[in-house]
């Protein structure tokens, strides 16, 4: 095991080195160029001279040499830059933001398993039942509905109905944990349901494969209580395809942060990723798709390790 996790953790090096290539040279593409952005916004580039401007923040050098800079500053110091607007360091804008998206990403997580195994245990041991049917159409629900109209609704309606809208003003969990709970639960519910759909139909799907398996026709012979069979002998091996879809889920819990963040009005890497975009700010994009690949491939890593927990057929050398 451990050397199969030296394996793949060395195998990230050149993954994220893929990811800074493609990532860097992409977003230059992106129609627009921050001085002209900045000319328009602060006085004071007009003033001093787009050229200089451009001199100064080093991107008036082909884009290679900007990127062998950028990669440079990385590896031997890394440093992942500093934003072209503010100057700051782009770490201190991430950290500052990742406990935001953290907090939602975690709690729709949590929701979205708390509504996702139950019902998909329960459609497969009452299969075809009244029961079933509904389990099995919600999946399809959540699977279909996206995010954002979700999200638009939540806050739309209640307003025009009862008066009443989610918090809108974040407060640091710290400060107010209450407060700070009151503001995360509703966007927390609408991603985690959303999320929930594809887990539930797995869920379903393998539960139903492992119950026609011959060692559970075995343990239902022997008279074992219901419960015990499902939770104890068929649950465990039912849950490897579902850990595997939950792992490739987080990555589409990020992106799908960035449209619940924003309807939302929570500081985190979501919203953060919309203003860099909108003001070209290449520095601290480059930065933040680096950081959430990284996290996606150790992500993928923990799936995989997982697999030998659930699952003691698997062994890796």
């Amino acid at each position: 095991m451990r050397a199969y996790i030296i394996r793949r953790l060395l195998l990230v090096i050149p993954t994220l080195l893929l990811v800074t290539v493609i990532v860097f040279f992409s977003i230059r593409l992106i129609p627009g160029d921050v001085i002209q952005l900045m000319a328009a916004e602060q006085e004071w580039i007009a003033g001093k001279g787009a050229e200089a401007i451009r001199h100064e923040l080093g991107l008036d050098v082909p884009i290679h040499v900007q990127y062998g800079r950028w990669m440079e500053r990385i590896v031997m110091h890394g440093d992942l830059g500093n934003s072209l607007w503010t100057g700051r360091p782009m770490v201190e804008q991430i950290i500052a933001k990742i406990p935001v998206s953290f907090e939602l990403g975690f709690l729709a997580l949590i929701i979205a398993q708390l509504i996702a195994l139950p019902v998909g245990i329960y459609s497969a041991i009452r299969q075809d039942s009244g029961g079933d049917y509904v389990g099995r159409s919600m999946a399809i629900a959540m699977i279909a509905l996206p995010s954002f109209w979700v999200g638009t609704l939540v806050l739309v309606f209640p307003a025009i109905w009862w008066g009443w809208s989610p918090p809108i003003r974040y407060v640091p969990f710290f400060d107010n944990p209450l407060e700070n709970v009151k503001m995360f639960i509703v966007p927390a519910t609408v991603l985690g349901m959303v999320m929930s759909g594809i887990t539930m139909r797995m869920t379903r799907t393998m539960m139903l494969e492992v119950l026609r398996q011959d060692y559970i026709r075995t343990a239902w012979a022997k008279g074992l209580k219901e419960k015990v069979v499902v939770f104890r002998h068929a649950l465990k091996n039912a849950l490897i395809p579902v850990v595997t879809i939950v792992g490739l889920q987080l990555p589409i819990m990020i992106g799908g942060s960035v449209v619940i963040e924003t309807i939302f009005n929570l500081p985190g890497i979501g919203r953060l990723t919309i203003a860099v975009i909108n003001n070209r700010d290449y520095t601290v994009l480059s930065g933040i798709n680096l950081i959430m690949a990284s996290i996606v491939l150790l992500i993928n890593l923990a799936v995989d390790v997982t697999y030998a927990y659930l699952d003691p057929r698997v062994h890796y050398k």
